[in-house]
């Protein structure tokens, strides 16, 4: 297995292996090719095989794939992921079946991930298995604690990894699920991965008829399933266990849920999108996945001619020590967006997955405790080799992320356009909305109808305002200079810098042209004006000079342009997703990304897919909460 370490463990009584990678749970690994956890003192699967287990016990107890035949889209709960093959095999199983539903929804609860190299090492006995894995691995990254939305086969299979205890990552998440697969370690070994509040807190999650499975059998078990409202029955199990337990949630009483149930689109329809920025497209391609006819409206002739249409931005995290809400939150967009790039765009012409060095002008290079270059976080304070290869001196305080890019925001924005179901519409100016039986009617100045919809999503930015007034939002106008590479490019950084201000060079060019550097932003509010300005071009020469000084003086007399867009805000600087009017779920708001678009778009698009759709949630229900327009 390439990068792992494998070594006899000590002691002889069994001939296993160790095998560890930085930021994983170890796995012992028998000479019969069983893993086994050291942690729990058990083995992940049976001797029979994985495969065999997962489709005999998990999937045939929740009568998969035949159950979710002609089904818009499948919701699972598993507790304890361990080494994925559960989630391998539904998977395999989705895609080998011409009845699969539009989305697949795999959730799980893992409080110690194990490494990549286990991930794959574990599924390379099935041949079926192995190249999923292999995709598994590929974004397998970055899991602290908290969830981490992966996606596959074009979004249409998602695997939401909730990183943490059971119990508070079963509270952090909202969902019907229609089968749950409880598959944790023996009850002897992980007792709290069974408790009766364990059970209790898998029930909230359970509908009429969601079938469980498990391997299994024990009476506490059982009897805690049945008082919860499931009924349970022993079946054959695989050798060399002789039972295994199904059941289905069926409760002799009526239900009473802390919370009403979710709103759930019974049916796609049509949907108007007003905004062809980040936030429209990225909306557009999260609902025509999901079987949506998507119109996007933009009073422009082209998309991304606002603020999206930026030559070059960056994609990083915001990093605190104490892991603030606005660091989580960046984090989880970023895994969205980098999973659309690397799907969608050719990486080097369109974007790059080069890493960001992040200045500190204060001097504060901390982050929270325990993270360092080895993982499972991505950022971390830089070391002298990475300020020097940058062009800065050893004793500048900075923070590297590596997980980070610079991407050009109108391929993006185009790729998102360009996906099945999505037309785009330039040069129709919406200028009014009417609500009528069954939906919406959008209007252009002189009063002519531009197109009907069953739901319109407002994402126009700092126009935005103007069909959802309640919101706080506020106009923050932004100007960059930009140019092509001069000849002499030795002093420009490899690697984008960022700070009080950002610097980005070595992009490739349009059509064959040079490369190009970007360097700004000022940060306006309350200002709408497109007109570039010569205080603000100054004001972004002095920001580069203490950013970069060796690149400001390359830069001094080259050819460079300026570039002015107007970005949205909210009054506590988050995005909004969520009604525009409560007592009215027909018309939604996603805007306010500020100078995160690249960092929140694919995010939010998700988000109010799934709230429209009553899905898993991409982030805990907390963090969707802080998006969310109610909270204002």
């Amino acid at each position: 297995m390439p990068g792992c370490r494998c070594r006899p463990l000590e002691g002889g009584e069994r001939s296993d292996t160790k095998c560890a990678q930085p930021g994983g749970e170890p796995v012992a690994w028998r000479a019969d090719g069983v893993p086994r956890s050291e942690r729990f003192d058990d083995i992940y699967h049976t001797e029979t095989g994985a495969l065999a287990q997962s489709r005999h016990v998990f999937l045939g107890g929740c009568g998969l794939p035949e159950a979710w035949g002609g089904q818009p889209q499948w919701r699972i709960l598993e507790t304890g992921f361990g080494l994925g093959l559960n989630f391998l095999t539904t998977w395999q199983a989705w895609r080998a079946d011409p009845a699969r539903p539009r989305l697949l929804h795999f959730v799980s609860v893992e409080a110690h991930p194990v490494s990549a190299g286990d991930l794959v090492r574990a599924a390379g006995t099935y041949p079926e298995l192995a190249p999923l894995a292999g995709e598994l691995a590929a974004q397998w990254n970055g899991l602290l604690p908290g969830f981490h939305r992966l996606a596959f086969d074009e979004g249409r299979v998602l695997l939401t990894l909730c990183i943490g205890d059971v119990q508070p990552m079963l509270r952090a998440q909202r969902f019907e699920a229609d089968g749950i697969f409880l598959d944790g370690f023996s009850p002897q070994q992980n007792p709290e991965m069974w408790s009766a509040d364990t059970l209790k807190a898998v029930s909230r999650f359970a509908r009429q008829g969601t079938r469980i499975a498990t391997w299994t059998i024990a009476r506490a078990i059982r009897d805690a399933l049945a008082q919860q409202g499931f009924v349970v029955e022993k079946r054959p199990g695989l050798p060399p266990k002789r039972d295994c337990l199904r059941g289905t949630f069926a409760p002799a009483w009526t239900v009473r849920r802390r919370e009403p149930a979710p709103e759930r689109v019974e049916a796609p329809g049509r949907c108007a999108v007003i905004g062809a920025g980040l936030a429209g497209a990225a909306v557009a391609a999260s609902l025509a996945r999901r079987g949506w006819q998507v119109t996007v409206l933009d009073a422009a002739d082209w998309p991304a001619s606002g603020a999206s249409g930026l030559p070059v931005g960056m994609l990083a995290p915001h990093v605190s020590p104490d892991d603030a809400l606005l660091s989580r939150l960046t984090r989880a967009g970023i895994r969205a967006t980098w999973t659309e790039l690397a799907r969608l765009l050719e990486e080097g012409r369109d974007w790059r997955a080069s890493g960001v060095l992040e200045r500190r002008p204060d001097g504060d290079v901390r982050v929270p405790a325990g993270w360092n270059n080895l993982g499972p976080n991505e950022s971390w304070p830089a070391s002298a080799d990475q300020l020097a290869a940058a062009g800065l001196p050893a004793d500048v305080p900075a923070i590297w992320h590596a997980r980070a890019a610079w991407v050009k925001p109108q391929q993006l924005v185009a790729a998102w356009l360009r996906q099945p179901g999505v037309e785009f519409r330039g040069g129709c100016r919406v200028a009014r909305l009417e609500r009528h039986e069954g939906g919406w009617e959008l209007f252009d100045p002189s009063g002519e109808l531009l197109t009907e919809a069953d739901r319109v999503v407002i994402c126009a930015g700092f126009e935005s305002g103007r069909f959802a007034p309640a919101l706080p939002l506020q106009p923050v106008r932004g100007q960059v200079a930009w140019g092509p590479v001069p000849d002499d490019s030795t002093l420009l950084p490899a690697t984008p810098v960022n700070g009080d201000g950002h610097l980005i060079a070595h992009v490739p060019g349009e059509h064959g042209e040079a490369p190009i550097w970007l360097a700004g932003a000022t940060f306006d509010r309350d200002s709408t004006s497109l007109e570039p300005t010569e205080a603000d071009s100054a004001a972004n020469r002095e920001r580069l000079a203490r950013l970069h000084p060796a690149a400001a003086g390359a830069l001094t007399d080259g050819e460079s342009h300026t570039w002015v867009g107007v970005r949205c805000a909210s009054g506590d600087r988050r995005p909004l997703v969520g009604p525009v009017d409560a007592g009215d779920a027909g018309l939604w708001a996603c805007t306010a990304l500020g100078s995160r678009g690249l960092s929140f778009a694919a995010l939010c698009a998700e988000l109010l897919a799934a709230q429209w759709h009553a899905e898993p949630l991409p982030l805990p229900v907390a963090l969707a909460k802080a998006l969310g327009t109610q909270r204002l």
